[in-house]
């Protein structure tokens, strides 16, 4: 081959020469979707603050504590919970002035977050007290019912009313006195809104109308009536 033949043949690239790259496709719907889900993400993280902000220490019991009975400090734990007014929460930060000064008005299970309602500064019951539960349909308690008033109870069954129901009272209209003397402790949720439709409350009462008084409680037979507390 001649050297003029030589100098017309092309020579191909080298063995370290890269060939030129295509254009990049470039996709504008998946960058929008990139930068839609790096948005989402920090508005998250936002909300996620902003909640944490909303929160406040409680307390929970972490074991059975039977009504009237001492809470030791052994026995709560803090767990974190919506702020809201609605709710009575007890702070964590009064654990210790909740275990000396303050009892529960009703048995508190393992997991119960303590509110306000459940427990009284009274330290201990008079001799012969006792406290008893009852569930109130509406018309049952009258507008207004508050702890620390007093009410009379009574009979409203169909059947013969309680057989030890106090002396002297006679019944009248379908009513039979079961006490007069009643004090309430605690009621529990908002009056005649819970999820049964039924408020429940607990009472204060003498060891001597236990029996008829949860007896008639026990059918849904007992309405109460705010009297004048002795001596006023």
């Amino acid at each position: 081959m001649s050297t003029a033949a030589k100098k017309s043949i092309a020579v191909g690239p080298g063995v370290g020469d890269r060939l030129p790259a295509p254009p990049r496709e470039r996709k504008p719907a998946l960058a929008a979707l990139a930068a839609l889900l790096v948005l989402v993400g920090a508005l998250g993280a936002t909300v996620l603050v902003m909640r944490a902000g909303d929160r406040m220490e409680a307390i929970q019991v972490t074991e059975r504590v039977p009504m009237g009975q001492r809470i030791p400090e052994s026995a709560m734990k803090m767990v974190l919970v919506a702020d809201d007014d609605a709710v009575d929460y007890v702070p964590w930060e009064q654990r210790g002035s909740l275990a000396e000064q303050y009892r529960p008005v009703t048995d508190l299970m393992a997991g119960t977050v303590l509110v306000g309602q459940m427990l009284t500064g009274e330290s201990t019951l008079a001799e012969g007290e006792v406290m008893v539960g009852v569930s109130l349909q509406p018309g049952q308690y009258p507008s207004g019912l508050e702890p620390g008033d007093t009410v009379a109870a009574y009979f409203v069954g169909d059947a013969a009313p309680p057989v030890d129901a106090e002396e002297g009272a006679e019944p009248s209209g379908g009513e039979t006195l079961l006490t007069d003397r009643a004090r309430v402790a605690a009621i529990h949720g908002e009056q005649g809104v819970t999820g049964t439709g039924t408020l429940p409350v607990t009472l204060r009462v003498e060891q001597s109308v236990v029996a008829d008084l949860t007896r008639a409680a026990a059918s849904g037979d007992v309405s109460l009536v705010i009297v004048a507390a002795p001596g006023e």
